[in-house]
């Protein structure tokens, strides 16, 4: 498995398996062990998902060393402000039940709020007990308000990122701040099949249409972290690395862009 350096020298796996809807219990812990088990070696939960106990067990009761499994959570929209933020890491550090989180996430730029959520993120990767801290769905006039107070600046911005939506300025913003770029809803939510260029590509290389969107993210440096709990897709849309799409395809797949989301635009939701 890839992985990415973030600025801070810790290494990140370029796929990671998502678990936004995905039910607490048996379900995220069988997906979760299943995909550590069968060479994963990154989860992306939230508070919001309501199933960070489940990722933990998963974890525990895969056959991969904790020191292995790169583990990300965030901080939801009713939680943010500096104290309250503590509280919430200290809360999902209990349901996942495990002594460090790889990753912390301010979850979205609530107004008036995630300067101080940001502050806490710090105090907590000073002390170790996170290492590595980010934000998510932060546009880049968020990031250019947020960064002048900084001790400490963000390694990752996790957004909605997929053909569709492409947000290749913010994209490039990031990589000149050292700001690493990750997708969430990769496949837009189902949506990406029955795109023709997508069928005409996964043709052409052998390879299903969801391989060639993660392939795409890959190739330009994204981490992505699609969602699945079904057993052979977990696996297909690990088998990425055996292929390259050339220039000129996946400048194909860019010129696809709509600004389109399937998801809220950070701008109206916070």
């Amino acid at each position: 498995m890839m992985n990415v350096t973030l600025a801070n020298g810790i290494q990140m796996p370029v796929l990671g398996l998502g678990v936004w809807k995905t039910t607490e219990g048996a379900e995220v812990e069988e997906a979760v062990s299943f995909a550590l088990n069968n060479g994963y070696r990154h989860i992306d939960t939230a508070t919001l998902y309501k199933n960070e106990v489940g990722v933990g067990a998963g974890v525990r009761n895969s056959s991969i060393p904790r020191s292995e499994v790169f583990v990300t959570t965030k901080v939801w929209n009713d939680d943010q402000g500096y104290d309250h933020t503590l509280r919430a890491f200290d809360q999902s550090q209990r349901n996942l039940d495990i002594d460090y989180i790889d990753l912390y996430l301010v979850h979205w730029p609530v107004k008036g709020k995630y300067k101080e959520s940001w502050r806490a993120l710090e105090r907590l990767y000073t002390e170790g007990r996170v290492k590595a801290i980010g934000v998510s769905n932060f546009l880049q006039h968020h990031l250019e308000d947020l960064l002048p107070s900084v001790e400490i600046r963000p390694m990752v911005n996790q957004l909605e990122h997929h053909p569709y939506l492409v947000q290749s300025s913010l994209q490039q913003y990031c990589k000149a701040q050292g700001i690493q770029f990750e997708a969430w809803s990769p496949l837009m939510q189902g949506g990406i099949f029955g795109i023709p260029l997508l069928e005409t590509l996964s043709a052409k290389y052998g390879k299903s249409i969801a391989q060639i969107v993660l392939r795409w993210n890959v190739q330009n440096g994204i981490v992505t972290i699609p969602k699945s709990v079904t057993p052979e897709r977990i696996i297909e849309n690990s088998q990425i690395f055996d292929f390259e799409l050339d220039a000129a395809d996946m400048q194909a797949i860019d010129q696809l862009d709509k600004g389109q989301r399937v998801g809220p635009d950070p701008d109206v939701f916070c």
